[in-house]
């Protein structure tokens, strides 16, 4: 069964594309037509596509990694927060930091500045520090949280990242590709999708457009979280089950030797006693 229907895209609005002027031509083959001045995109397309990208965001939850969303667009930033969070997954709302991807180490290194700064708040030290001082870094930690608080958590590189608007977002699929890194996109007839490694062609302006694919795609993750809980209690309880059988051999093993042991000095007595 589909993961999104036809017309569930459609009510969305997933299927306007851009001017006809301003299309790329490597879009073509998911344009349906073109009405008014406008391409429409062709919406049984673009509902394969979700289930393919979803069934591929569903692997790497599975396998406990990270996957990276990136939605700048100002009507987009809540939706796509709201959705990361969801799923516990790492998020980028506020500008593009440059070289997130291809620089991480000194991102993290900016991240952590940000536990140095908490740690002072806790142990005193600001109490030994001016006005102005505790001004200074107060703002220090407020524009970091704003840019970086949303992956606080990422430790190392996302296995995958999900952007939405390819065009707005080029900087991320650039530094992505350049690491090999998947790339999966919501994608306008004004994209390019040649740098995406999965596709899904709709409207990437329209909120509801987007947040439809995105309930798609977090519940497909949402399902490896809950596949993976449930593989690691059932390793946990074979592992357990294993070391009570293993427990059980012990002490049978103890129990035999301790038998032949008393079977010889009994025999041991005997053979003194005659």
């Amino acid at each position: 069964m589909s993961r999104i229907s036809f017309e569930t895209l459609l009510e969305a609005g997933a299927h306007f594309g851009h001017l006809k002027r301003k299309w790329n031509p490597a879009m073509a083959p998911y344009i349906f037509m073109e009405r008014n001045g406008i391409h429409i995109i062709d919406l049984h397309k673009t509902a394969a596509m979700v289930d393919t990208a979803a069934e591929a965001l569903k692997q790497i939850a599975k396998s406990g990694k990270k996957i990276l969303f990136v939605a700048t667009k100002k009507q987009l930033k809540d939706i796509v927060a709201e959705k990361a969070q969801a799923v516990g997954m790492p998020y980028v709302i506020e500008r593009w930091p440059g070289g997130m991807l291809t620089n991480f180490p000194t991102i993290r290194k900016a991240v952590k500045k940000m536990a140095t700064i908490d740690k002072l708040t806790q142990d005193g030290t600001y109490s030994n520090l001016s006005k102005r001082e505790i001004l200074q870094i107060s703002r220090q930690r407020a524009k970091l949280d704003k840019n970086l608080g949303s992956i606080a958590d990422l430790t190392r590189l996302p296995s995958a990242i999900f952007v939405v608007d390819v065009m707005k977002e080029y900087i991320a699929v650039h530094e992505a590709n350049r690491l090999g890194i998947p790339v999966f996109a919501i994608v306008d007839t004004n994209s390019n999708p040649g740098d995406v490694d999965f596709v899904i062609p709709a409207n990437d302006d329209a909120t509801k457009s987007v947040e439809v694919i995105l309930d798609a795609c977090c519940a497909a993750i949402t399902e490896g979280l809950e596949e993976r809980k449930v593989e690691k209690v059932d390793t946990e309880a074979a592992e357990g089950e294993e070391e009570n059988a293993e427990a059980k051999k012990n002490v049978r093993r103890r129990t035999t030797k301790a038998r032949a042991s008393k079977s010889a000095d009994a025999e041991a007595t005997e053979a003194a006693a005659e």
